[in-house]
């Protein structure tokens, strides 16, 4: 409907032309095809798209429809058997092009990524040159991990890839333990919730089988406080349902060593009640000192990347420049403060936070008997550290409270005092 129409004083019987007719008719088999495929019935959902492309196959909405329906159920592989020999950049547009590319790097098929990541940067789109050199990163570091030396023992065929479970953790990390102040510490929820996913992060560089089954060390500690952070944060806001998710290989930290693929999305979808409708996915480096992060947004309905986030800092920065990525995020996310519960207010040492909640992760899970002794570190230094920053909040105070609680009970930490914050929570709290 163009402007003028709709300012029109002649009303008419609208006609319906054949071309909107077939083009009604081609919407509804995709939508069947999305329910097939949402009902496990893959084989089902292939029929009705090879249908459709017999007729309509050159139409760029129905090939990205058809790659990103396929893409956030993790069926990659069908991806490119079905859309990659129909394919053409100029002709289709760069939104089906992402959408296979994701799918070759899922494939680790380094060949046929390069090539179409050329294509696209041959589109001379300005708008598309941050994503395209974030592929360009996945592929370099995709090409480094095809070419590392063989571990011996995995190639003799002595030592099976184990399968990594998630953990997803849906409360503040320290809260657990204060279920009897459930009404007074997290926030009420409004409305229809946008339930959002914040995933352990890769550590590219450091993720392979002997560093995860040492204790764990600064940079595994990072990827999982980071995704803890934000949840926590996200628990704090009226019209969010937040889940952080880490991942265990037998009896420790599983470490990754790339950015999750579109299977790690679909088995946090799949086992997260009512699904998800953004995962926060990422990898964070360390080199001479240096950290940088990349945090990667996605949008679940439709399989694509939102936004990308980077933050970069050195020991004497961490605070500054991670308070400001927390705030980037929030703004893009349209985080707002809720009226009930604990008051949220940004931790003033970012650095010294994500170390207490890297901890109480740890002593959570030794807690339940997920994670044995021997994978749980002193812990006198952190819980030393947070029992000098318990006194700025409530939050700050309950998250000593439930560290100490936990370090005393495994034996990994000397009892101390701290000063906490005055209020009548906090002295429930001691209570508990």
């Amino acid at each position: 409907m163009g402007f003028f129409d709709r300012f029109a004083q002649k009303k008419t019987t609208p006609q319906v032309s054949n071309a909107e007719t077939a083009a009604g008719a081609v919407r509804t088999k995709l939508v069947a095809a999305r329910e097939r495929l949402e009902a496990k019935d893959v084989a089902g959902a292939v029929a009705i798209y090879e249908e459709v492309l017999a007729t309509d196959g050159d139409r760029p909405d129905v090939l990205v429809t058809i790659s990103g329906d396929l893409g956030v159920t993790g069926n990659v592989k069908e991806i490119v058997e079905l859309v990659a020999p129909r394919y053409d950049a100029e002709r289709h547009g760069p939104a089906t092009g992402i959408n296979l590319l994701q799918a070759y790097l899922v494939l680790r098929n380094v060949e046929a990524a390069q090539h179409l990541l050329d294509i696209l940067f041959a589109l001379k789109r300005p708008d598309l040159e941050e994503r395209l050199y974030g592929f360009s990163n996945a592929i370099a570091e995709l090409m480094q991990s095809e070419n590392a030396p063989v571990d011996a023992g995995a190639a003799g065929g002595g030592r099976e890839v184990a399968k990594v479970n998630l953990v997803s953790i849906s409360k503040p990390i320290w809260f657990y333990g204060l279920e009897p102040l459930a009404e007074q510490v997290l926030a009420p929820k409004e409305g229809r919730l946008r339930r959002v996913g914040f995933g352990q992060l890769a550590t590219p560089g450091i993720a392979d089988a002997q560093a995860a089954e040492r204790p764990e060390e600064e940079m595994g500690r990072l990827s999982r406080a980071i995704p803890l952070w934000l949840a926590e944060t996200f628990h704090f806001t009226p019209h969010y349902a937040p889940i952080a998710a880490v991942g265990l290989v037998e009896r420790h930290y599983a470490l990754f060593p790339s950015e999750w693929t579109a299977e790690n999305l679909r088995q946090l979808v799949e086992t997260t009640e009512g699904g998800l409708d953004y995962i926060f996915t990422g990898a964070i480096r360390q080199k001479a000192g240096d950290y940088e992060l990349v945090l990667r947004v996605w949008e679940v309905k439709k399989f694509r990347e939102r936004k990308t986030f980077t933050a970069r800092w050195t020991p004497a920065t961490a605070d500054v420049e991670l308070a400001k990525l927390h705030e980037q995020i929030r703004v893009f996310m349209e985080w707002m403060p809720a009226k009930g519960g604990l008051k949220y207010a940004p931790p003033v040492s970012p650095r010294a936070w994500l170390e207490m909640l890297g901890a109480s992760l740890t002593l959570f899970l030794g807690e339940k008997n997920l994670l044995p002794a021997e994978q749980i570190p002193p812990m006198d230094d952190v819980v030393a550290r947070t029992a000098d920053a318990a006194v700025g909040n409530e939050a700050a105070s309950l998250a000593f409270l439930t560290l100490r609680n936990r370090s005393e009970k495994l034996g990994v930490a000397a009892r101390i005092e701290a000063e906490l914050a005055a209020s009548e929570l906090i002295a429930r709290a001691r209570g508990l």
